[in-house]
């Protein structure tokens, strides 16, 4: 959905960006949305969305949020476009392969999961404080990626919520050595509701806000070095001038999905929003 790729963190794989060149604009066939301030218009999962040309590309890519297709801007794939159109199809379209596109469609989603844990894999991986957990982090990493490499057959009937419980507790043990390094005591808001929470300028570094609802919260200057944001709702979400250097498992759909500015600060492989 958003036309473009993004850069990586050091050593983060490339496979596991979105190229939406090489892939068959799957996000805009395969899944359904629903007529809210998100996206202008119902469309059915299946159905190609009315935007989408015959080259597979958005027609007004250049003006999705003017146009109420906000919620394009905020979706990644994390790569799973492309392994699903070259390599589990090779190569061969749904419009070229009509037959077949129910279980492409099907397996798109699957693929797409599979690969944002492959995602948040990776980065546990960079961290030194995790290093004692780093074996077990890589064992899950490739038996994530030996999924990804199945038929669509095989894909579709994966156990995704089994294989994001065990990676999800694999993923939380090396967030909680890197924060636990970090001096001084760390806010645990994990799944808190904080939607519209004023926290201007609070002291959230190393904080765990793993799942939490901060919709519209006001974290204006807000210190996040190191907090685990990992599923943390951030629609909306005043970034201007917070400092999100290190933060853990933040995604560049999250931040797409924020409101920040030239102070804010980021780490590295995370691009600023040009809506910002």
């Amino acid at each position: 959905m958003t036309d473009q790729q993004h850069s990586a963190p050091t050593g983060r794989r490339l496979d596991l960006l979105a190229d939406c060149s090489a892939c068959f604009g799957l996000c805009c066939v395969a899944l359904p949305f629903a007529k809210s301030a998100d996206f202008a218009a119902n469309k059915n999962a299946g159905t190609p969305c009315r935007n989408l040309q015959t080259d597979y590309r958005c027609g007004i890519h250049p003006a999705l949020r003017e146009r109420g297709y906000q919620g394009c801007t905020v979706f990644d794939c994390f790569g799973a476009g492309q392994k699903i159109s070259r390599h589990t199809f090779d190569g061969r379209s749904w419009r070229e392969d009509p037959d077949r596109a129910r279980q492409m469609f099907e397996a798109f989603p699957v693929m797409r999961q599979l690969h944002e844990l492959l995602w948040y894999l990776a980065e546990a991986l960079e961290l030194p404080k995790a290093k004692p957990v780093h074996a077990e982090l890589r064992r899950a990493f490739d038996r994530i990626e030996e999924l990804t490499l199945r038929d669509a057959a095989g894909l579709i009937a994966a156990d995704v919520p089994a294989i994001r419980a065990e990676t999800s507790e694999l993923l939380l043990q090396a967030s909680e050595l890197t924060r636990n390094a970090l001096p001084g005591k760390k806010r645990n808001h994990r799944g808190a509701d904080l939607i519209g929470a004023r926290l201007r300028g609070a002291d959230l570094r190393g904080a765990n806000l793993r799942g939490a609802y901060l919709i519209a919260a006001d974290l204006s200057g807000a210190d996040l070095r190191d907090a685990d944001l990992i599923g943390a709702d951030l629609r909306d979400a005043d970034l201007r001038g917070a400092d999100l250097t290190g933060a853990l498992y933040l995604t560049q759909a999250q931040l797409n999905a924020a409101k920040g500015d030239s102070a804010t600060r980021l780490g590295a492989g995370l691009a600023r929003p040009a809506h910002w």
